[in-house]
C-alpha cells in the first residue's frame, strides 16, 4: 500500500494503518466549455492527489490518505446562475473545512493538505483562523495548476478555464470524459474597465460577459501527451511537499 483512496477504501483497509498526512481535493461543480464535465476540477485534483501521494511514498515512505473531493466551489456572478452550477458561500466552505479538521484532529491526525482545483476557491483566511484555534494542526493549501509554469508545456497564452491546460491534463487522466470535437474556442472578451484587465484592481467578473461558451482559453491544441508531461512536473512538486511534511 503506497496511499489510500478513501473514495473506494473500506474499514479493513484503514483500521490498522498509521497515516502521516491527509489530502483533501477540492473542486467545483460548474460548466467547463462544451467539452469537459462539470466536475473537471474535482477529477483533476483527485487524480493529482493520488499520484502525488503514491510518488511521495515511493520516494520517502510518507503514507497519505486521500479523501474524496469536495464537489462545490465559489463561483462568479454569471456563472452561478447557469443550470446546475453550484455556488458555495465562504461561510459554507469555512464550515466544511472546520468540520474536516475537527474530525481529523479527534482521530489523531495533525497534517492536512488541501489540493485545490478551482480558481474561485480561497482558503488562506480559513487556514489562518484554524491555525489560531488549533495551533497543533498543520494545514497547507496547494493550487495545483499554478506551481509549474505552463510556457514549456502548452501553446496557448490565454488559458484560464477549460482551455489547453485543463483539457490536456484530463485527456491524460480521463480521456473518456473529454469530448474535444464539440469544444468552443474559449475566446474571452475584455472587461469594460481597462484597469481591471491590467490587474490594477480586482473584481469578480460576470462570467457570461467575458465568455460565450463558459471557457477562457482555446482547448483545440490539447493532447494527452502534453497533459502527461505537465502533470508529471506538478506531481513531482507536490510529492516533494508531502515528503517534507512527514518530518515537519
Amino acid at each position: 500500500m503506497n496511499a489510500i483512496d478513501i473514495s473506494s477504501a473500506n474499514w479493513k483497509d484503514v483500521k490498522e494503518t498509521r497515516y502521516d498526512a491527509v489530502i483533501l481535493p477540492w473542486g467545483a461543480c460548474e460548466p467547463h466549455n462544451y467539452h469537459l464535465p462539470y466536475l473537471t476540477d474535482c477529477f483533476l485534483s483527485h487524480h493529482i492527489a493520488l499520484e502525488s501521494a503514491s510518488l511521495a511514498y515511493e520516494r520517502s515512505g510518507v503514507l497519505c490518505a486521500v479523501l474524496p473531493p469536495v464537489y462545490f466551489g465559489s463561483q462568479n456572478p454569471g456563472q452561478w446562475d447557469l443550470p446546475l452550477c453550484i455556488h458555495t458561500n465562504s461561510e459554507t466552505q469555512k464550515a466544511i473545512l472546520s468540520d474536516v479538521v475537527e474530525s481529523l484532529q479527534v482521530q489523531g491526525f495533525s497534517k492536512l493538505v488541501i489540493l485545490n482545483g478551482h480558481g474561485g476557491n480561497t482558503f488562506k483566511p480559513y487556514i489562518r483562523d484554524l491555525a489560531k484555534r488549533q495551533p497543533g494542526f498543520t494545514i497547507i493549501a496547494v493550487d495545483w495548476w499554478t506551481i509549474v509554469p505552463t510556457g514549456d508545456y502548452f501553446e496557448e497564452r490565454v488559458d484560464e478555464h477549460g482551455g489547453e491546460q485543463e483539457t490536456s491534463v484530463l485527456l491524460h487522466y480521463r480521456p473518456d470524459l473529454v469530448k474535444l470535437e464539440q469544444a468552443g474556442d474559449g475566446k474571452p472578451a475584455p472587461l469594460p474597465m481597462e484597469s481591471i484587465n491590467q490587474k490594477v484592481g480586482w473584481m469578480p467578473r460576470h462570467w457570461q460577459q467575458v465568455t460565450s461558451d463558459t471557457g477562457i482559453g482555446n482547448p483545440k491544441k490539447s493532447t494527452a501527451e502534453k497533459g502527461k508531461r505537465y502533470s508529471r512536473a506538478v506531481v513531482e512538486k507536490i510529492a516533494g511537499l508531502l515528503s517534507e511534511l512527514k518530518t515537519f
